[in-house]
């Protein structure tokens, strides 16, 4: 745009503001280019400000059109700055090729991980019942639909960036947490005298460093010893995330990090393990602990073909429901003398699969427990807990 008086008629009123001191001295204002030129009008300086203005902002859009790098970001500039399209290219906002499977995997979920993550928001924690590597397959079975529930409420609702996940098939050392930082896992078959098509099931996953790298340092701040290892998920993490995750129907499209128990029984240190990890939840990181309810499959041949409970199933059962949802300042020591009672090792001969509930009620912080569903079936219990509310992400 020409700024020039040139274009501007002799007795256009602009003239005579321009040239006041003419009217004051009784002189006829010149309309000559040399004498326009002499001053300069308020709404020419306006114009040339506008000009130069209009040049800083097309410079600052191109800008903005070749670091795009997503097409959600690219439709969200263009919207509000409509002259992008004009600027942006297609180029701008595609990714390289990945040379492998694993790695357009790792690309996609690691980039969806991320949405939506500048929320903040304090996830809830679950705890979940996850049964053996047949639970994928006996879609009848209740259990399957309420893992689908729990799946669902999680995407939809929850969206966390991450899941952090403590399974009762991987105990470290006494003292020491291993964490998995591998970012491409495969699975770990740990289950034997099934048909050989349970060996072929897939689940695709991918971990972080970054994620695992935090929960490191957490666990360094309360004290704990942690160490970062390469390693697969077991099927007390994928078994039961194919059924509340399942990759065609509710992908879960976030990063899967496995943390380790202790290799020791002690309730209370697993608790305070929770409760070192509790602040990851303010990042929007999920925390799920993955065992069984009640778990002894030493006397399952006693209730082959027989749903009905056996007498320890359900009084431990019912326990663990008043012990989870005990108050909070009760919460950690309720949880402790739970391992205690006289049917605790009727119910688990083992405390492995019991723990990671330990691990949950303690990372709740001050959430209360929940439990969301139970079913007492022979030498098992199916129990699924959520500490706090899935807040909707989505709807902020």
């Amino acid at each position: 745009m020409s700024s020039s008086p040139t274009n501007i008629p002799p007795n256009d009123p602009r003239i005579n503001q321009g040239h006041q001191e003419h009217r004051t001295t009784g002189s006829r204002p010149s309309t000559s280019t040399s004498s326009v030129s002499t001053s300069t009008s308020p709404t020419t300086i306006l114009l040339a400000i506008l000009s130069v203005l209009s040049a800083v902002l097309i410079a600052y859009l191109v800008n903005c059109s070749t670091t795009v790098s997503t097409d959600e970001d690219a439709s969200t500039v263009s919207r509000f700055f409509p002259l992008t399209r004009l600027f942006s290219s297609r180029q701008s906002v595609v990714r390289p090729v990945a040379n492998s499977v694993d790695h357009q995997l790792k690309s996609s979920i690691a980039n969806l991980g991320t949405e939506g993550s500048g929320f903040k928001m304090r996830t809830p924690v679950y705890f979940i019942s996850h049964g053996g590597p047949n639970v994928m397959y006996e879609r009848d079975h209740p259990a399957y639909a309420k893992l689908q529930e729990l799946g669902r409420e999680i995407t939809t609702k929850v969206k966390p960036r991450a899941v952090v996940v403590f399974s009762a098939h991987w105990q470290a050392g006494r003292d020491t947490i291993q964490v998995n930082t591998a970012e491409i896992t495969d699975l770990i078959y740990d289950f034997y005298g099934f048909p050989s098509h349970y060996y072929k099931e897939k689940f695709p996953n991918v971990g972080s460093k970054e994620i695992a790298q935090k929960v490191m340092d957490a666990l360094r701040d309360a004290g704990i010893k942690a160490e970062g290892v390469k390693r697969g998920l077991d099927h007390g993490v994928w078994a039961g995330f194919k059924c509340a995750f399942d990759p065609e129907t509710n992908p879960l499209k976030v990063p899967i990090v496995q943390v380790s128990l202790f290799g020791t029984e002690d309730p209370a240190q697993h608790y305070k393990l929770g409760q070192a990890l509790s602040k990851l939840r303010d990042e929007n990181i999920l925390i799920i602990g993955s065992g069984m309810a009640v778990h002894n499959l030493r006397d399952m041949h006693f209730t082959f073909g027989d749903p009905r409970p056996l007498p320890y199933t359900v009084s431990f059962d019912e326990a663990l429901k008043d012990a989870a949802t005990a108050p909070v300042e009760k919460r950690e020591q309720a949880m402790v003398d739970l391992l205690k009672r006289p049917d605790a090792r009727q119910a688990h001969p083992f405390f492995d699969h019991i723990l990671p509930v330990h691990i949950a009620a303690g990372a709740a912080g001050d959430d209360k427990g929940r439990r969301l569903w139970t079913l007492k079936s022979g030498s098992m219990s199916w129990a699924q807990f959520r500490f706090g509310e899935p807040a909707t992400n989505g709807s902020l």
